[in-house]
């Protein structure tokens, strides 16, 4: 049976004596390690008060929002499915915590860092039937000693980038027991199981079954009411949503704003910080008023559409891009990482980001299907570049209504992940000798 190295232990408790240390640089870091500094006993004493042995018991884990509105999706059917069983859920970062509480799980909270100590007492609390990870982010110490203990281990929605850094060494050789442990995986296409295999999953074990996240995405659209107050917050004229932005992002967007309103004065933008916080929203109204544009109103105080909205408020996005007519999504104008482009492509919206998206395999499929725009680098002309785009959009708005289709369609063609992801589940849930694929692999699917 695999287990982790004396390496990979050694590291993990080093990052652990420091994490105190890091995090005083960084409230989100701190925010998350406060709270995996009680998570086991936590999940210990709810595995005391409230763990049925003779029940089904599934532990998922999902590191963030983006991992876990995929468990999200596959949950809701299995929790419809089996009542009766008993779920729990763990997230790792501390934006995922609103996601958790409204999950239909029996108890969700954060995971422990990765000690055998910790592995080990919540094995024996929680007595797993199946422990699934979401996407990528497995931990070698839990899954090889859940495997050790005869628990089937499984991976859903299983996506690994062609540049990911753990399919580059040490990681991958740290990692490798963690994969190897693997029951059965789902994976999202032909080209993230051949990586799954390379990171040390068996090739036997791997089945391509598509990204619950199209799934998601529509639920959440179809879950949004007609009469919400948030869609008419876009209502009476076009309208740019840009959503999960960074400092990076709001220079681009801004001044392309700038250049728009010159000759639409009818232009509105609804900004969404990726991370409201005071000191970024006072540095976009410092950025806005330096453009000459209009000030910029609060969500928390705005009372109806205004020219320039700024969102002082998480967990609303989703709903929010409903009340535009395109989008941008931030993060891809450095390493941090394209967010969920998604979202507005299950609203019809036609999108854009910049240039650093190939981490998102959503991207290149709304790219490829002439739904998306990459921009250039800030450095070549990409508020100018995104400027012709928005005006492009609100001039032809049969263009525009096009790609917005071309969007969705994407979207809907993805549908039926999150049942065959959850069946998966289900068989090693219920020890089904099916968990085991026999070599073969469905076809390729969104």
């Amino acid at each position: 049976m695999p287990a982790t190295s004396f390496a990979y232990r050694a590291l993990i408790r080093l990052a652990t004596r420091l994490a105190p240390a890091v995090a005083r640089f960084s409230p989100k870091l701190a925010r998350g390690h406060r709270g995996r500094a009680d998570s086991v006993a936590r999940l210990v004493a709810w595995g005391r008060a409230h763990r049925d042995p003779s029940r089904t018991l599934v532990w998922i884990h999902a590191p963030s929002v983006g991992e876990g509105l995929q468990a999200a999706a596959v949950i809701e059917r299995l929790r419809a499915k089996h009542p009766d069983w008993q779920f729990v859920y763990t997230h790792f970062s501390p934006s995922a915590e609103a996601l958790a509480a409204g999950l239909p799980v029996d108890v969700a909270d954060y995971l422990p860092y990765d000690l055998p100590s910790a592995a080990d007492a919540l094995l024996n609390a929680l007595s797993p039937s199946v422990l699934v990870f979401a996407k990528l982010d497995l931990w070698p110490e839990l899954a090889t000693r859940a495997a050790a203990r005869g628990v089937n281990v499984g991976l859903i929605a299983a996506t690994v980038s062609p540049v990911s850094s753990r399919l580059r060494w040490p990681a991958r050789s740290l990692q490798r027991p963690g994969y190897a442990s693997v029951t059965a995986a789902g994976a999202i296409s032909d080209e993230d199981a051949a990586r799954l295999v390379r990171l040390g999953v068996g090739a036997d074990r791997i089945e391509v079954l598509g990204d619950p996240r199209f799934d998601s995405a529509l639920a959440r659209v179809t879950r949004v009411p007609p009469d919400e107050p948030l869609l008419a917050l876009g209502r009476g004229a076009p309208t740019l949503v840009a959503g999960s932005t960074w400092p990076l992002d709001e220079a681009v967007v801004l001044e392309a704003f700038a250049s728009v309103r010159r000759r639409h004065r009818d232009a509105r933008l609804i900004l969404v910080p990726h991370e409201p916080t005071a000191a970024h929203l006072g540095a976009v109204e410092t950025l806005a008023a330096r453009l000459g544009l209009p000030v910029p109103v609060r969500l928390s105080a705005a009372p109806g559409p205004v020219p320039l909205l700024l969102v002082d408020r998480v967990g609303v996005l989703a709903t929010l891009y409903g009340a535009g007519t395109m989008a941008f999504v931030g993060g891809a104008f450095s390493r941090t990482g394209l967010h969920s482009v998604l979202e507005p492509a299950a609203w019809g919206l036609p999108v854009t980001f910049g240039p650093w998206w190939q981490d998102s395999r959503e991207a290149g499929l709304l790219i490829d299907a002439e739904a998306a725009v990459s921009l250039p680098p800030r450095s070549q002309g990409a508020a100018t570049a995104l400027g012709r785009l928005w005006m492009s959009w609100l001039e032809d708005d049969a263009k525009r209504a096009a790609a917005g289709r071309r969007a969705l369609n994407v979207v809907t063609s993805g549908q039926g992940a999150a049942d065959r992801q959850a069946e998966l589940v289900e068989r090693l849930a219920t020890g089904d000798p099916r968990s085991f694929p026999r070599g073969s692999r469905a076809p390729a699917r969104r």
